[in-house]
């Protein structure tokens, strides 16, 4: 049932128990389906979908992430490429390289893993991928391009959200929808996907004053904040969505969200868990932009 229908049933007060929305659980579907596009791709064209993966630095976070978006890549058959440089690497060594992925055929995906050392202008970097290649969807055409309807591909977080709700059968036209937080990577394009659903969208960030004064008012509440606990039950409208993109480590290394997920599963009408929730979407939705990007190659350079 859309959420907006299950909101207009609720009496006031009435205690209810949100449905989690099982990210992990939709994200195999997801992959189920990017298989048989891989084999659809092998069988038709003889083309296997292929990731460029560049790591800079010793981070162990940037390693396992970047271990785990390989991990799935290959997983549905994609395949990966990793480029791996220390600290120190000049500047002008990575962007040749990205310059001779952007001509090479057969990589249809290039993934640059943030954050990345101080000598790198973070933008430069970004910028100097491909927009046909930038299946990450931060470089500023295909960021641009969700102003007006006409991006290549959209930021796999924001990605992940909608293809979430599509699963749930959320109904998006016509609700207030509010997010918090106003990220480049999360929070500025999911507001503007969701205006391209026809939603009424409210944008929250660092300066807002009196935050539950506007998300006591959202149907839709996406909150990509970076605070643990930020949103509480009494911030939150009887029968709302609520979509929690945080992911922080607590002091006891306890991974949590933006939102008391045990207080507003009281009121929610569907509610994201962390983890378990949007990230493994977003790992997802890169597989998915990577298998779209060999498809449009074939289609613009048919064998």
């Amino acid at each position: 049932m859309a959420a907006a229908a299950r909101l207009l049933e609720l009496r006031p007060g009435r205690d209810m128990t949100a449905v989690v929305i099982d990210g992990k659980t939709v994200s195999q579907k997801i992959r189920a389906e990017c298989r048989g596009r891989v084999k659809g791709l092998q069988e038709t064209h003889g083309v296997t979908p292929c990731l460029a993966v560049i790591l800079i630095g010793d981070s162990h976070a940037s390693q396992v992430y970047v271990r785990n978006k390989m991990r799935a890549a290959e997983d549905v058959g994609l395949l990966s490429r990793p480029f791996i440089f220390d600290r120190d690497v000049p500047v002008a060594i990575v962007l040749d390289l990205i310059d001779r992925l952007n001509q090479d055929p057969d990589v249809h995906g290039i993934l640059v893993q943030l954050p990345l050392p101080p000598q790198f202008n973070i933008y430069t970097v970004l910028h100097r991928i491909s927009p046909a290649k930038d299946v990450d969807g931060f470089h500023l055409y295909n960021v641009g391009g969700l102003v007006v309807g006409d991006t290549i591909f959209s930021p796999c977080t924001p990605f992940g959200v909608m293809k979430l709700l599509e699963h749930q059968g959320i109904e998006i036209a016509g609700q207030n929808v509010v997010v918090v937080g106003a990220s480049n990577i999360v929070g500025k394009p999911m507001a503007l996907m969701m205006m391209q659903q026809d939603a009424t969208v409210t944008i929250c960030h660092a300066r807002t004053r009196d935050l539950a004064q506007f998300t006591i008012l959202a149907d839709i509440l996406i909150v990509a904040a970076g605070v643990p606990g930020l949103i509480l039950k009494q911030m939150v409208r009887r029968g709302a969505v609520v979509i929690d993109v945080g992911i922080n480590r607590l002091p006891s290394g306890k991974i949590v969200g933006d939102v008391d997920f045990e207080g507003v599963s009281e009121k929610a009408s569907f509610i994201t868990p962390v983890p378990g929730g949007v990230g493994p979407m977003t790992v997802s939705m890169l597989i998915w932009n990577t298998i779209t990007s060999a498809e449009r190659h074939m289609t613009m350079h048919p064998v």
